[in-house]
Formats: structure tokens, C-alpha cells, sequence
């Protein structure tokens, strides 16, 4: 299956924003190879400040640029982007209401043989803390493009997390895509699968195998974290009972903490998380390590016939 990274949906995407919107700006950490950015570079020098390998610079350089009416995007990786300037953002971001956009790559365990230094597993967690915070991560390279011009038009700080390796294609250009919003891929009557990014493709390949057993799976993108889309969870629970959540991320705190704490608040209705169950992750192949650690589309099988056995 063709695809793409995030990453470079980031990358082609802020050219043709720029071109119509002269407050882009974007403040590279020295990665502007790995993050995509030396188009914008190359085309809008004037607009690109390179801070180098100095986050927290980064941070206070882009709240600066807010102030004066301008659209920062801070670009460098998710584990940098969330925890080496994370005082700066929570403090001269969030607290003021800057109009900061934090686009990050190499989250979860895409970075793979990068090892746990660069895999971003506390990124959501971190981020969907703080006050005045939205929080989004796109699954493939068409919805990551229409997210981040809507991340773009909102005011307020974004954080945006991108994947390092090609994802499959499943929407098209056309696609509508609204912050907050959740994307139902398909309808179904016994369970519940909701994820983001990555594991949207793990979810699908779940999901054909369920299927093909006779059992009906709803499957939703749940693109933005934060602000949640509550109200489609409690739709989706009320239907089929039982909710999964998948996610490239520690299992606490991101999003299946998000969608427990709306479940916990229901009537009836039980979920479990896959992610990454509060661990480091270790050097490896993506995929690979998807499967050691329970995350890829055979452990969402599994449980899901698991979970569809009980009343």
C-alpha cells in the first residue's frame, strides 16, 4: 500500500500556507532536513529563523513573534517539543494564550532503532495537562495536510504530532476535517475500536480480520486528543458497549485516558487500552516492536474477541 510520512505533509504543506498568509513563521531546532522545513527555508528565508539545537529558545523566541501579531510554528522532534521546552510553552505560551503552533516529529515509537531516546511516549500526556492546550495527531499525509491549516486558523497554542516513516493513504484531498471532531471510518454494532495516527493502520488491518469472523466493528479517528470529542465516544459506547483505544503512546494518560474518563462517567459500558504499557520503548523496527509490546493489529484482535465474549 502507497503512502507518505506526516512529516512530509508538514513539510509541503506550510510552503502553499505561507504563500497565502504572510504571518507564518517557522523556528527550526537545527532538523530542518528531518522535519521537512528546507522548502519554507529555501522559499521564505525571511520567515525561517533557525535557533539552533536550543528548544527552550525556540519557545521563547515564537512567544515574541505571537505578540507582535505573527504565526510561530515551532518545528523540531516530539520528545524535544514536549519535554526540553516544556517550562517555556506551559508558561509563556499556554498561560498567555499566544498563538503558538508546536508541529512535532518522530512521536511514539516511529523513530524505532532511534531508541527510546527519541521515541515520544509522554508527548499527549504532557500536553493535554496544560490549560489552553489542543492537542492533535493526523493518520496519514492528507488529513495531516487539512489539520494543520485548520491548526493554522484557530488561535490558540497547538501541538501536533507527526510520524518519521510513510503511512498509508486513506483520505483524500477533498476530506473535510474539523478540530475537536472525531472521524468515523466505519459503522458497527459490537465494538468499538477508536485510534489515532499511526494505529489507525494497525486498527484497519484489526478490523478486516474481525470482520471476516463475523464480528462488527465500529473504527474511529480520533485525530485530536484534546479538546475530545465527548460526544461522539458516549454515541459510540451507547451503540456497541465496548470501546478500544489504540495509541502510539504510554497507555497512561493519552488517549485512552482521555476517552476513560468520558466512559467512566456512562451508565454502562466497559474499555481497555493498547499502547504502550508504561514502559520505554527499545531500538528495533517499527513493526517489530509494535508486535513485542502488544500494539500492532493482532493484539487488537485479540482483544476484541476477548471483550465481545463478555456481556
Amino acid at each position: 500500500m502507497s503512502g507518505e510520512s506526516t512529516r512530509q505533509a508538514f513539510g509541503d504543506v506550510i510552503i502553499d500556507i505561507a504563500a497565502e498568509n504572510e504571518k507564518v513563521f517557522v523556528i527550526d531546532c537545527d532538523i530542518g532536513k528531518s522535519m521537512k522545513t528546507v522548502g519554507f527555508m529555501q522559499k521564505y528565508p525571511e520567515r525561517h529563523i533557525n535557533v539552533g539545537i536550543a528548544e527552550q529558545n525556540a519557545a521563547g523566541v515564537a512567544a515574541g513573534l505571537a505578540t507582535l501579531g505573527k504565526i510561530p510554528i515551532v518545528s523540531t522532534y516530539a520528545v524535544f517539543g514536549s519535554m526540553r521546552m516544556l517550562e517555556q510553552i506551559r508558561t509563556s505560551v499556554c498561560y498567555a494564550e499566544l498563538n503558538v503552533k508546536v508541529f512535532c516529529s518522530h512521536g511514539g515509537l516511529t523513530p524505532a532503532s532511534d531508541g527510546p531516546t527519541h521515541q515520544a511516549i509522554e508527548d499527549f500526556g504532557i500536553y493535554r495537562t496544560i490549560p489552553n492546550m489542543t492537542v492533535i495527531m493526523p493518520a496519514d499525509y492528507e488529513s495531516c495536510r487539512a489539520l494543520i491549516k485548520e491548526a493554522i486558523n484557530m488561535d490558540g497554542p497547538v501541538y501536533m504530532r507527526f510520524t518519521r516513516d510513510a503511512m498509508p493513504f486513506y483520505y483524500s484531498s477533498s476530506e473535510k476535517f474539523e478540530i475537536g471532531k472525531g472521524k468515523v471510518l466505519q459503522e458497527g454494532t459490537d465494538i468499538s475500536i477508536i485510534a489515532n495516527g499511526d494505529m489507525v493502520h494497525e486498527a484497519l488491518k484489526a478490523v478486516a480480520l474481525l470482520e471476516n469472523e463475523g464480528i462488527s466493528v465500529e473504527l474511529i479517528d480520533m485525530h485530536t486528543i484534546k479538546p475530545l470529542d465527548s460526544e461522539l465516544v458516549i454515541k459510540t459506547l451507547a451503540k456497541t458497549k465496548r470501546i478500544i483505544t489504540v495509541e502510539d503512546h504510554n497507555v497512561i494518560n493519552g488517549l485512552g485516558s482521555a476517552v476513560a474518563d468520558i466512559v467512566s462517567e456512562q451508565p454502562e459500558g466497559i474499555m481497555r487500552k493498547i499502547g504502550l504499557n508504561d514502559r520505554f520503548g527499545e531500538s528495533g523496527p517499527y513493526h517489530d516492536l509494535l508486535k513485542k509490546f502488544d500494539m500492532d493489529y493482532s493484539a487488537i484482535v485479540r482483544m476484541a474477541k476477548e471483550l465481545v465474549k463478555r456481556n
